[in-house]
């Protein structure tokens, strides 16, 4: 088997929908760290990490002792039967969620967390109403779909009444044509209005994303939850903190990306990083919340112990490492590494995010969106041996997100490999 005989079989066998970076496809044969490897031996830094999943190195050998070990003790169990990783995960995420977060409903991915999150919000308030943010990301399910705010995710249209969105904390292209800090926060106090105007006046919940993900790495500045989260529960609706690309260290100095912008969250959500790339979802919710959900419910896979094990193993190497600390600091050294080339090259209109979940967005004159532009630095990174991601409503913004145990030698080669494709351009 080849590259070329991988990716022929991609083109016959999967879904079309299932789309791939690079004008070749790239199909990766190992990991190791923070670098993949291809089918013909080709070494790659990884500054995209399996979407943000791969937390703390590819094929790490301490999680993946822990995962085999778990394989050959109790593969699988079910819901229906209490499992000892299971319970152990749901008690540590009780002892490191802010606030007064408790009880988890664990599932397989973040799409179905946030399904279980609404659900939750809606059966606690006796509200269906709910109010998500533009350019925002939730999942591939119909409701989830319809909570996202981009038109190319939202295949097929809007499935699910009772949701509506309010403008998104996009300082860079601001939708009230102000200039933050003297915007008087104007995105996040629309939401009163959004809320009467659109709504019942009675809504179950506000899900967002501290920085958005596949938005493209958007960043709210600082008061702005404080402000959103205020008038949401005024008008009865709970706050539900979208963590799954933001969670566990990945915004750097605290675990959760909400934590930078001091509110309390009445449900979380989880996947991805959680298990360095191990298959799970989360919910977590006060007591509160989670009682109001007294109807039986299953999740097959949810709580599997290979992949809560998978959790734990990876929260653990975390705190051994203080992981969360070690990415505020290569972090800030990156983004200032990353600004030095937004001085360089015009091409580069912004620089945002936190820790190592950095976004850089390509433009040309007025800020049109560099469409074409961007597609070459993926070429010409790819030549050089780094591997990046991208998004954006125009799909215009390089996503930047390694592995959280990258160091600086790490961070050099990347900025080394991005100087050269930009300047190529």
């Amino acid at each position: 088997m080849d590259s070329t005989a991988i990716n022929q079989k991609h083109k016959e066998f999967l879904f079309p929908c299932v789309a791939n970076y690079y004008s070749t496809p790239l199909p990766l044969k190992k990991g190791e760290g923070c670098y993949v490897y291809d089918w013909e031996n080709n070494k790659y830094l990884d500054f995209f990490g399996g979407i943000l999943t791969v937390s703390i190195g590819h094929c790490q050998p301490e999680i993946v002792k822990e995962v085999e070990d778990q394989i050959h003790t109790l593969q699988h169990a079910s819901t229906l039967y209490p499992n000892y990783p299971m319970v152990a995960l749901a008690e540590k995420l009780s002892q490191i969620t802010p606030g007064k977060l408790k009880k988890s409903f664990f599932t397989n991915s973040g799409t179905e967390a946030n399904e279980m999150a609404i659900l939750t919000a809606q059966l606690y308030t006796g509200a269906r109403e709910i109010v998500a943010l533009r350019h925002s990301y939730h999942g591939r399910s119909y409701l989830a779909m319809t909570l996202t705010g981009h038109a190319s995710w939202r295949v097929g249209g809007n499935y699910i009444p009772g949701i509506t969105h309010a403008p998104s904390p996009y300082c860079f292209r601001c939708e009230f044509a102000a200039t933050y800090p003297n915007c008087e926060i104007e995105c996040a106090k629309d939401i009163e209005e959004l809320i009467r105007t659109t709504t019942s006046g009675k809504i179950a919940a506000f899900i967002a994303e501290p920085i958005q993900g596949v938005g493209g790495f958007i960043t709210p500045p600082k008061e702005y939850f404080k402000i959103a989260v205020e008038i949401i529960r005024r008008f009865g609706g709970l706050f539900i903190s979208d963590e799954v690309q933001t969670g566990f260290g990945r915004t750097g100095g605290k675990w959760f990306g909400i934590e930078h912008w001091g509110v309390e969250p009445d449900l979380m959500t989880f996947a991805k990083g959680l298990a360095n790339g191990v298959p799970i979802g989360v919910t977590i919710a006060t007591q509160k919340a989670a009682d109001s959900f007294k109807a039986s419910s299953i999740s097959t896979f949810g709580g599997n112990p290979v992949s809560t094990r998978g959790a734990l193993a990876t929260l653990k190497y975390m705190e051994d490492h203080d992981i969360v600390n070690h990415v505020e600091k290569v972090g800030n050294y990156f983004k200032e590494k990353l600004i030095e080339l937004k001085d360089k090259y015009p091409l580069i209109g912004d620089v945002r995010g936190k820790g190592l979940m950095i976004g850089l967005e390509l433009v040309k004159e007025k800020k049109e969106p560099a469409v074409n532009e961007i597609l070459k630095v993926f070429e010409n990174t790819k030549k050089r041996g780094l591997l990046i991601g991208k998004g954006g409503l125009y799909g215009n913004v390089v996503r930047l997100s390694p592995p959280m145990t990258v160091d600086k030698s790490g961070i050099d080669e990347a900025i080394r490999i991005l100087d050269q494709a930009f300047a190529e351009i």
